[in-house]
């Protein structure tokens, strides 16, 4: 198991991931070790599909994700031994956040940035659904007193915290287009400009603004190459997702078939 794990670890070593995948090969080790099942913290989806990589590259171990509801796109992890028999606790809590409304304009970027001036960890965290009047947040169960009498401003406007129903949040129906395109090469920014509708070197100024990512990674360089099953996301503008590359037309260009969701 120790070659599996040095293994990991030099693979994910100086990328975005890195730190997560020390966390997440701990906790994968301590499932091991004790044969039952060891809870972590919400991942983004990038982060779920490194602990499913870990679980497979370690051995003896399935993974379950829970993101308090269906469709939820930040999902508690739990390492469970393969003779372990039971079902995993996820332990997730949702608040509810209220204010005023016609006075006060929220959004998600409000609501989490509060969140993390209390000195919370994201890890700790799971989605955000923000509306007029007020936000429903997915937290750890054990920080729920916590943000209940913490969580008393947003910004500059007084909220109210309470315990709510995970029944409470519907789940979660996505709205998505199919876009047929052809672009000069597979690049992400060509794919981006495609997708989102702008102008090649508008996709590469969002770029350098780290507002795009690629499978949930920040894209760095514009000439990075996408491939079929590639998703990438923006800021503000949804998810998008490469379903089909249909190879090159008469005059060089590839035709690609994307699905963007709303």
């Amino acid at each position: 198991m120790t070659d599996a794990r040095d293994k990991i670890l030099r693979y994910y070593k100086g990328t975005e991931g890195e730190s997560m995948a020390v966390k997440l090969v701990d906790f994968a080790t301590q499932a091991i070790k004790s044969r039952k099942c060891k809870l972590g913290g919400f991942l983004s989806p990038f982060e779920q599909e490194m602990a499913g990589t870990i679980a497979n590259s370690l051995g003896e171990l399935r993974v379950d994700f829970d993101g308090g509801f269906r469709g939820a796109e930040r999902q508690r992890v739990a390492f469970c031994h393969e003779d372990f028999q039971g079902t995993p606790n996820f332990e997730i809590v949702v608040l509810k956040a209220q204010w005023n409304g016609e006075f006060s304009r929220l959004g998600h970027r409000d609501v989490l940035g509060s969140i993390l001036s209390l000195g919370v960890e994201r890890e700790h965290i799971g989605d955000i659904i923000a509306t007029k009047d007020f936000a429903k947040i997915l937290v750890d169960k054990k920080l729920a007193d916590y943000f209940t009498a913490n969580l008393t401003q947003i910004g500059s406007t007084t909220v109210k915290t309470t315990v709510d129903e995970l029944e409470s949040i519907a789940p979660k129906e996505e709205r998505t287009k199919e876009i047929r395109a052809t672009v000069a090469s597979l690049r992400v920014d060509s794919i981006a400009a495609a997708g989102f509708g702008m102008s090649r070197s508008k996709a590469a100024q969002e770029i350098d603004a780290e507002k795009i990512q690629l499978n949930w990674q920040t894209v760095k360089n514009a000439s990075q190459s996408v491939k079929q099953g590639d998703v990438l996301s923006m800021r503000g503008r949804g998810r998008l997702e490469v379903a089909e590359v249909r190879g090159q037309t008469k005059k060089g260009r590839i035709g690609v078939l994307l699905k963007r969701f709303f």
